[in-house]
């Protein structure tokens, strides 16, 4: 039996998104037949060429001229322009023609479109308004932003044009996110396929006249992706009933678990939970009338009657030293498009570069934050594996792909293994550069700092969350602001750029404690112990501590509709009473500026302009995360 492993639109277009790698390594260990394509990169390469945008220009021209958004008709006036430089700004982007650098930072090379207005907010009159990121030097990076900033253009008419849900990440994602039933997507797969759809449909075609599979494999790790999904399946199931076909990854996992709406399985044949190994050989198994249906694992299938059936037969799951190698064979690595979105050299690691994606552990040691959904097995499940396995598994990553940087992707990496990891590294002499996502806990001392920094670490980053030690305890992070300081500082000393996940619109939180929070933000921008920072709304998801238990946190849950598809999202009620949409506003705009640099000595209140409230003055010293970091009250790790 020959399966499939598909990347559906979209994910990332730097490298490849790694479930497809792991399940394919997996099977190939088990001696299974195993491929795997992404299909997010090809659609996008399909239309990023003279004669993908040819067509998008037909589609517009249709648009009547007084309904294209600015970026269709700036894309009209100069598409010879941006006929002649496409594949010339991909090649470049995919690392394959570097000298063109030199003709993008010209200046009079690229056509400039809507998204290039953005530099106007670093020109300072002296013509360049790059220089304060790049300088003299810096030719390559200054093109690859340049270059983004055009494909950005290119995607906004692909939006505009082509198909009103495209993104690069979120595509149509608002038909699947936190869907009550399933009717916004069964509507969109009966619609008339537009410019999109088609492309999608003929990439699909292609891929199973190349492979010729027995049971095709769906992974959707964000609701973004789940639209494209059910197209590709749509595809399939058109072209050859035959062909099986199961759906799983994170959106599944965290979304779909108590689904009663059948018409998802007009598309599919089965969707699995959770770790897809145990699934899929109990699946296999199935398929090839070795094992009855009634001892499928975590799998749901359309039963009798239009009934939804989660069939579960309790089994292990496979241990993760027994999971195999990740294997990236038969994906392009030589096609991925390094980005560079935005000029912070921590926050561009996302969309900038090669990296081979691993995980260290499975789910997290911590597993207590009252934000996150430790319930579910990804959290939940804790499991590792040796060093020495683990560098055994980098060192065959690095003769398959000739890629030494990796990212290891877990929930939070142990303090523990990383050290052993390290240290494997360093004894073995393995040449690697990699980055992952932490807990600020005091265990990571400036010592361990320093030896992740000799093995290869060049950036961490981990939840400061909201910078409050009232609401850090209410949420159980099991840090504290000042603890934060040291850590990230030690990180910092070390050469290692670190980035803080923040949060703003947990419960309880005081429009004083967003305030102060800001502050503590600032100055740990200015004392140098972060160079990066992100802020999000607080969400309540149905499966974490304040969606299980909201009274301990101070909430009332709003009621939720009959629900027969996804469930995540929930609405609450806080007494506070605080804007916190408005207050977002300020905080994204203030951390956007001291990521750059910029209005590190504006009084934190200006932030908070556009808002009719008057904004109180933080009620934290200017000096507290300076002298926190003078005391280095930090411990070892055994």
């Amino acid at each position: 039996m020959k399966i499939l492993s598909l990347i559906p639109p979209m994910t990332q277009l730097n490298t490849p998104y790694p479930s497809t790698a792991y399940l394919t390594g997996f099977l190939r260990s088990r001696g299974i037949d195993a491929v795997q394509e992404d299909l997010a990169l090809a659609l996008v390469l399909s239309f990023f060429n003279p004669s993908g945008l040819f067509e998008v220009k037909n589609q517009a021209l249709v648009i009547p001229e007084a309904y294209r958004s600015s970026s269709v008709n700036f894309f009209l006036d100069y598409f010879d322009d941006y006929q002649s430089t496409i594949s010339s700004v991909i090649a470049f982007l995919q690392g394959k023609d570097s000298t063109l650098s030199h003709r993008i930072n010209s200046r009079d090379f690229l056509p400039e479109g809507p998204r290039f207005s953005s530099l106007d907010a670093f020109d300072d009159d002296s013509g360049d308004p790059l220089a304060w990121a790049f300088g003299a030097l810096g030719s390559q990076d200054r093109a690859r932003h340049l270059a983004t900033l055009y494909l950005n253009d290119l995607s906004d008419v692909l939006r505009d044009a082509v198909d009103s849900r495209f993104e690069f990440v979120r595509y149509a994602e608002s038909l699947a996110g936190s869907q009550p039933t399933f009717t916004p997507l069964h509507d969109a797969l009966s619609a008339e396929s537009n410019l999109m759809d088609l492309h999608l449909r003929d990439l699909t075609l292609e891929t199973l006249h190349r492979h010729q599979p027995h049971l095709v494999l769906l992974s959707v790790p964000f609701p973004g992706a789940m639209y494209a999904a059910l197209r590709i399946a749509q595809t399939i199931k058109n072209t050859d009933p035959k062909i099986k076909i199961a759906l799983g990854g994170g959106y599944v996992n965290t979304e779909l678990r108590e689904m009663t709406d059948a018409r998802i399985f007009n598309y599919l044949d089965f969707v699995t939970l959770d770790s897809g190994e145990r699934p899929l050989l109990a699946l296999l198994e199935h398929l090839a009338g070795k094992r009855s249906k009634s001892r499928l694992v975590r799998t749901f299938i359309k039963g009798e009657g239009d009934i939804v059936e989660l069939i579960n037969w309790q089994e292990p799951d496979i241990p993760f030293e027994d999971v195999g190698t990740a294997t990236w064979d038969g994906l392009p690595l030589d096609s991925y498009l390094s980005l560079l979105d935005m000029l912070n050299p921590m926050h561009r690691l996302w969309s900038d570069g090669r990296w081979n994606k691993l995980t260290v552990a499975h789910g997290c040691y911590w597993k207590k934050c009252s934000f996150c959904d430790v319930s579910l097995d990804y959290i939940s499940r804790y499991e590792t594996a040796s060093a020495s396995l683990l560098v055994d598994r980098i060192e065959q990553i690095i003769a398959e792909t000739g890629q030494t940087g990796f990212h290891f992707v877990d929930e939070a990496a142990p303090p523990k293994i990383l050290k052993a990891l390290a240290e494997e590294l360093i004894h073995r002499k393995v040449v690697i550069s990699w980055w992952g996502n932490i807990r600020f806990e005091k265990t990571f001392t400036p010592e361990l700092s320093q030896l992740l920094a000799k093995s290869g670490c060049i950036a961490m980053s981990g939840g400061l969350e909201v910078a409050s030690n009232r609401l850090l305890d209410l949420m159980k992070k099991g840090v504290t602001v000042n603890q934060v300081a040291q850590v990230t500082k030690g990180f910092s000393d070390a050469g290692i750029l670190v980035h803080a996940y923040l949060m703003y619109g947990f419960p309880t939180q005081t429009l004083q404690e967003t305030v102060d929070a800001l502050e503590y933000v600032r100055q740990l921008f200015e004392q140098g112990c972060i160079q990066s920072g992100f802020f999000h709304r607080f969400t309540c998801t149905v499966h974490s501590p304040v969606g299980k238990n909201p009274e301990d946190y101070g909430v009332q849950l709003m009621p939720l509709p009959k629900i027969s598809f996804a469930k995540n999202d929930i609405g609450f009620i806080d007494s506070t009473g605080v804007d916190h949409d408005g207050l977002g506003q300020g905080l994204k705009k203030a951390i956007y500026n001291f990521m750059h640099g910029v209005g590190m000595d504006e009084d934190i209140r200006n932030w908070f302009d556009s808002m009719n409230v008057e904004i109180p003055r933080p009620s934290i010293s200017k000096r507290v995360i300076a002298k926190a970091i003078e005391k280095k009250e930090v411990k070892s790790i055994n």
